[in-house]
C-alpha cells in the first residue's frame, strides 16, 4: 500500500515545503561534518530547497524558458500568416489542396497528423544531444549576473543587508512586478469580456450576439459542416488583394466588450 500512497493522498503545499527542510537540515548536519565541512547556504542552494524563493537570476533564466516556449507558437503562427498573405503561393496553394483534402476525406486528419509528427521526429534523430548536460551555464545566466544580483540571491531571510541596498532592490522588484501586474491585467480583460458577452454586461452587444447564435443554429442546421470548414479555410487563405487593412468584425465586436478593469480603484 505504502509506495502508492502519495498517488491517492498526495501532500499539499506545505507539507512538501516542511519535508523539504527537513530533508535539508538532515544533509546539512551530515555535511557538517565532512572534511571540509558545507556550510547550510551552500546545501540549501545545492538542493533547491528555497525556490520559493525571489531571486533576479532565477526569474530571468524561467522567463527566458517560457520566452524559448513560445517562441516555437511564435514560429508556427508566422508560418501560417505566410501562407495567409500568399508570401510564398506554391506553399499556400499546397495548402489548399490539403485543405480540401482533409475536408473530402476527414477520416485521413489523425493519420496524417502522426505521420508528419513520425516524419519530423525521425529526421531530427541526427540532431540529437550526445552529451548530456547536467548546469547549462547559459541558461542559468550565471554569466551575466552582476554583483548585487548575486549577493541578493545569497542573501538569507530575513534579510541581513543595509537599508539603502535593500531600498535598491524592492524598487527594482516593484518595477518588474509592475510589468507582470500589466500582463494579469490584460490576461484577466479578455475573461472578463467573454464573460460579459453571457452576462448582458453589455445589452446591445449581448443582443447582436444572441441574434447571431439564432440565426448561425437554423444556418448550420441547413449546410453541412464540410461545407462550412472548407468555406472558412478558403476564406482565411484569400489573396491579399481582398483583404482590408482594418481589424475583422469579430475582433473588433469583442475588444468593444466592457471589461472590469474600470471599477478597480
Amino acid at each position: 500500500m505504502l509506495p502508492w500512497m502519495h498517488y491517492v493522498r498526495p501532500f499539499g503545499a506545505a507539507q512538501q515545503d516542511i519535508l523539504r527542510h527537513t530533508a535539508m537540515r538532515i544533509v546539512t548536519a551530515r555535511l557538517a561534518r565532512s572534511k571540509p565541512p558545507l556550510g547550510q547556504e551552500v546545501v540549501q542552494f545545492m538542493l533547491d530547497s528555497d525556490t520559493h524563493m525571489w531571486r533576479m537570476r532565477r526569474s530571468k533564466a524561467n522567463w527566458f524558458r517560457v520566452v524559448g516556449c513560445l517562441s516555437k507558437a511564435t514560429t508556427i503562427s508566422r508560418w501560417l500568416n505566410g501562407i495567409q498573405t500568399w508570401v510564398h503561393p506554391p506553399t499556400t496553394i499546397l495548402v489548399h489542396i490539403l485543405l480540401v483534402a482533409i475536408v473530402l476525406c476527414p477520416h485521413l486528419v489523425l493519420s496524417t497528423i502522426f505521420m508528419y509528427a513520425f516524419l519530423i521526429i525521425a529526421l531530427r534523430f541526427r540532431y540529437r544531444q550526445r552529451v548530456r548536460i547536467t548546469v547549462d551555464p547559459r541558461m542559468s545566466h550565471v554569466e551575466v549576473v552582476s554583483p548585487d544580483e548575486l549577493d541578493e540571491e545569497f542573501d538569507g531571510f530575513p534579510t541581513t543587508r543595509a537599508i539603502d541596498q535593500v531600498r535598491i532592490r524592492y524598487d527594482r522588484l516593484r518595477a518588474l512586478a509592475g510589468r507582470a501586474q500589466t500582463l494579469l491585467g490584460d490576461v484577466a480583460a479578455q475573461g472578463e469580456r467573454l464573460e460579459a458577452l453571457f452576462n448582458w454586461r453589455d445589452p446591445r452587444a449581448t443582443s447582436i450576439f444572441v441574434v447571431f447564435c439564432l440565426f448561425a443554429s437554423l444556418l448550420f442546421y441547413v449546410i453541412p459542416f464540410k461545407v462550412f470548414v472548407l468555406g472558412l479555410g478558403l476564406y482565411y487563405l484569400r489573396h491579399p488583394r481582398f483583404r482590408g487593412d482594418m481589424p475583422s468584425i469579430p475582433m473588433n465586436f469583442f475588444r468593444r466588450l466592457p471589461p472590469l478593469s474600470d471599477q478597480i480603484l
